[in-house]
């Protein structure tokens, strides 16, 4: 979603924030294995690079549950940091390369100039950023077709506002995020073609507060349904919706209709378990071409999942409203991006 350019400051030294299990980053090359305790080197190793906490319930958190998956479904050795920096993209990718592991994924469109400045130093290792299209030799990118989701999530907010104003709101502008904000708003307007639609960003993506106060900002112009794609800081905007009671969420990248269930309609989420593990099985059986990878609804990666919680107040019109517009981009009858990612007209 899926997000993740974020916040990116001047060049610091390497942080190393949070890891799997006991390991602390990119660890030495005599370290345990994290989840045997065993010395040893396995046969195969994945790191994760995320640019904001795995405690968002979001693009990062979810992005960990793939990582988890691929160590539980492929018996690999994993690792986790986080990086707020270019200079800590850079050097966590060269430790990675270094210490001999097989993939290295870089969460976020940010990571793509780092993996490109590293790879040729690791031809061994392949590093994969996430909405990312930079291909090299051993550079990868995985593009999720979140416009697709989204303009379902589109289609679901014109159907349920009652003021005519609906809303979003990002943690920077991210060109990903913008798109998806965009087939969102196409979403919501092949509905109600004079409907309102507000976008705004927070400025980061760790900032509650900030998201809290952009979506009461939203909720005084009337906005009635809110998408957010903000990461931690959204958080912030189902506090403001559950405080209020004058607006619904549309969560993003996880399955968020837990977060606040009593206002969440639904989440647009990327499923990022059968995403790394669709790479990680390739890369494994050294059958990966570097390429762009792209998945979407076809693939069922991503797509809109309503709240169960609230299935009483979605009517039956729009569930099949949401249906036939999901079979039309199953059956390709309705596209939305072509081949390199720019928007069709519909």
């Amino acid at each position: 979603m899926t997000r993740h350019a974020r916040r990116i400051a001047a060049a610091a030294p390497l942080v190393a924030a949070v890891a799997v299990l006991s390991c602390n980053g990119p660890s030495p090359k005599n370290s345990k294995s994290a989840d045997t305790g065993v010395t040893a080197r396995p046969a195969f190793r994945v790191a994760l690079l995320t640019p904001g906490p795995i405690s968002d319930r979001a693009w990062n958190g979810s992005a960990y549950d793939g990582l988890v998956a691929v160590r539980d479904s492929l018996g690999a050795q994993i690792s986790h940091v986080q990086t707020k920096t270019p200079a800590e993209f850079e050097e966590n990718f060269r430790q990675y390369g270094a210490q001999g592991y097989d993939l290295v994924i870089g969460h976020g469109f940010e990571y793509q100039d780092a993996a490109v400045r590293v790879a040729p130093d690791f031809p061994k290792t392949l590093y994969v950023t996430t909405s990312g299209n930079t291909v090299r030799q051993n550079v990868a990118g995985i593009q999720f077709a979140f416009e697709e989701a989204s303009y379902l999530a589109g289609v679901l907010a014109a159907n349920m506002t009652k003021t005519g104003t609906i809303g979003a709101i990002g943690g920077t502008e991210l060109p990903p995020v913008k798109r998806s904000f965009t087939a969102f708003a196409a979403g919501a307007r092949s509905v109600k073609p004079g409907l309102n639609v507000i976008i705004s960003y927070v400025g980061n993506w760790e900032d509650v507060s900030a998201g809290k106060e952009q979506a009461l900002a939203q909720i005084a112009r009337k906005a009635d349904v809110i998408f957010q794609n903000a990461d931690a800081a959204g958080l912030g905007v189902f506090q403001a919706a559950r405080e209020s009671r004058a607006a619904y969420v549309i969560g993003a990248n996880a399955d968020q209709n837990a977060v606040a269930p009593e206002v969440t309609l639904g989440s647009v989420v990327i499923d990022l378990r059968h995403a790394f593990l669709l790479v990680a099985q390739q890369v494994k059986a050294h059958a990966f071409e570097p390429r762009v990878v792209s998945l979407g609804v076809r693939e069922n990666v991503v797509r809109l999942v309503l709240n169960p919680s609230l299935q009483a107040t979605i009517p039956p019109s729009t569930r099949a409203a949401i249906d036939l517009v999901q079979r039309r981009l199953l059956d390709g009858s309705l596209r939305l991006v072509d081949s390199t990612g720019m928007p069709v007209s519909q």
